[in-house]
């Protein structure tokens, strides 16, 4: 059985919104109408892709894989409706990111962006914490945890694996961890306590509540560092992660999540909706490096 393309639109604009209500304002039809097209898409692709919960409506596992392909869609479609358009696509956009996000996957990547809109001028805000597309600081901030304003476009980006990493000469004379437990006796490295900016960067406290980093640094890239010169154990994205050997891979693997918003008033202008969906399309691009399938994609030892 098929399904109805104008479904998907419906589906997207719920799992943006966190509920049919909001969904159905934004798309200009009744709650109802929301609530019976993505019935009818769960019943054509025999998947339940939203949970009800007091907060809203949730993402099934099922539900999050559509939203992935469901935004490459999305992005081609209006990718076609830009066609022929190129010459509006111009003007300065800012763009903040984590600063491990920002200097690993998207700094080499704005060079094929602005040879594809050479009328774009890119500003890129790589540093430890974020900036704010609401006060317009940012045209665009790729964030941690989503925004909360209704004055804000906020999108799921994509998802992304962080594990435990120390280099082969640290190991060589420190010994492999047994377990979580045995990562007292090693040195830590991480982020230093009252400097950390958002509660999702609290990795050691969600290993084991009694770690702490006996090198510490604000900046993720500074930890990269000292950890790649025989520092200790820390916790990395596996995107920054090459040529590190990974640690208790099999039990510790921490999923985030990067989201990307954007101010209503300019989201849906063409050269801010040119970044968005290159954005999409680069994210799905890297999704193995972002989110490995297998521990063998990055280079392990065992426990």
């Amino acid at each position: 059985m098929g399904f109805d393309w104008d479904d998907l639109r419906v589906f997207i604009a719920a799992a943006r919104a966190g509920s049919a209500t909001s969904a159905a304002q934004r798309l200009g039809l009744d709650a109802t109408t929301v609530a019976r097209r993505i019935a009818a898409l769960e019943t054509a692709l025999k998947a339940t892709l939203f949970v009800r919960a007091r907060t809203g409506l949730q993402l099934t596992a099922a539900g999050g894989r559509l939203m992935q392909t469901a935004l490459l869609a999305e992005s081609a479609m209006n990718e076609v409706a830009d066609l022929g358009q190129h010459d509006l696509i111009a003007g300065t956009i800012r763009i903040s990111a984590s600063e491990g996000f920002g200097s690993q996957i998207l700094a080499p990547a704005l060079v094929g962006l602005r040879s594809r809109y050479p009328g774009l001028s890119l500003e890129l805000i790589a540093n430890p914490g974020f900036l704010s597309p609401l006060t317009r600081e940012v045209d665009m901030a790729i964030t941690l945890s989503p925004p909360k304003s209704d004055r804000l476009l906020v999108e799921p980006l994509t998802e992304y694996e962080l594990g435990l990493f120390a280099s082969s000469d640290y190991l060589s004379g420190s010994g492999l961890p047994k377990d979580a437990e045995d990562l007292k006796h090693h040195q830590m490295v991480g982020y230093v306590q009252d400097q950390v900016y958002a509660p999702e960067l609290l990795y050691l406290e969600e290993i084991n509540a009694g770690l702490r980093a006996a090198l510490a640094s604000s900046s993720i890239r500074a930890q990269l560092q000292i950890i790649s010169a025989g520092g200790g154990v820390g916790v990395l994205p596996c995107f920054m992660a090459a040529g590190l050997e990974r640690v208790l891979a099999g039990e510790v693997r921490l999923k985030r999540r990067f989201w990307m918003a954007t101010h209503r008033d300019v989201a849906m202008t063409a050269r801010v909706r040119a970044v968005r969906d290159w954005l999409k399309r680069l994210v799905a691009s890297q999704r193995e490096i972002l989110s490995p399938d297998r521990l063998s994609r990055v280079s392990a030892r065992a426990r």
